[in-house]
């Protein structure tokens, strides 16, 4: 059967038309379920974060924060304090990114879908690390407070530096804490907490040492005299 050119050139029009609708029809129909999916996760997300948010703002974390001076280091960051917040927020952009990562396995981005996964992996321990922080903090503030209490009562002088050195301590083994848990850097933040823990314990076998040989040394003069009376 003899086919014209224009039949010829019809015919492939016609099927590269068809390959084309069905590519396209494949691409958009999850394209569609992926929207779809995402659209669905902003809903939810959003009205998790809100009544997380509420629920933590009715336990009044706020005050009790305030109560123990955590708001002023907030306001040196020009940050403010609104706990419930921060938390609703941390809430709803986990699930943003996790129906986000669900989209993208639809629609078989797996190279973003593995960077979303590691994301996703790594927002629990970020939230880990501030917590640390913040038990930090409260403990250097009671820790400080302590400190300030005892030398006062024990009439020692440069009572501010031991009570300032204190917090600086608890603070600084918080803050090396907290970079341990998001990974950064380990080997180097062990070495130096290592090295802080060995200088803390040599700077005081010094001072020991220092401030008591003459003591020590009447202790052992005695032992001698009465070992050699004996």
């Amino acid at each position: 059967m003899y086919t014209t050119p224009i039949q010829a050139w019809t015919d492939t029009s016609v099927v590269s038309l068809r390959t084309l609708w069905a590519q396209l029809a494949e691409f958009l129909l999850p394209l569609a379920g992926a929207l779809i999916v995402f659209v669905i996760g902003l809903i939810i997300a959003s009205g998790l974060g809100t009544l997380v948010e509420k629920v933590i703002t009715s336990l009044k974390i706020d005050s009790l924060l305030r109560k123990i001076g955590f708001e002023e280091y907030t306001r040196r960051a020009h940050v403010e304090l609104n706990v419930g917040h921060f938390v609703g927020q941390v809430v709803y952009w986990f699930l943003v990114l996790a129906f986000l990562l669900a989209a993208s396995d639809i629609l078989g981005f797996y190279e973003l879908s593995g960077f979303l996964r590691d994301i996703l992996d790594y927002i629990p321990n970020l939230f880990i690390a501030i917590l640390i922080m913040l038990a930090s903090l409260v403990i250097a503030n009671i820790v400080q407070h302590l400190v300030r209490a005892s030398v006062m009562g024990a009439r020692i002088h440069s009572g501010k530096f031991l009570a300032s050195a204190s917090w600086w301590v608890v603070v600084v083994f918080g803050m090396l804490t907290a970079l341990v848990q998001l990974g950064i850097a380990v080997t180097i933040i062990m070495a130096l907490l290592y090295g802080l823990i060995g200088m803390v314990a040599l700077a005081g076998g010094l001072a020991f040492g220092l401030g008591g040989k003459e003591y020590a040394s009447d202790i052992l003069k005695e032992v001698r005299e009465e070992f050699q009376a004996k």
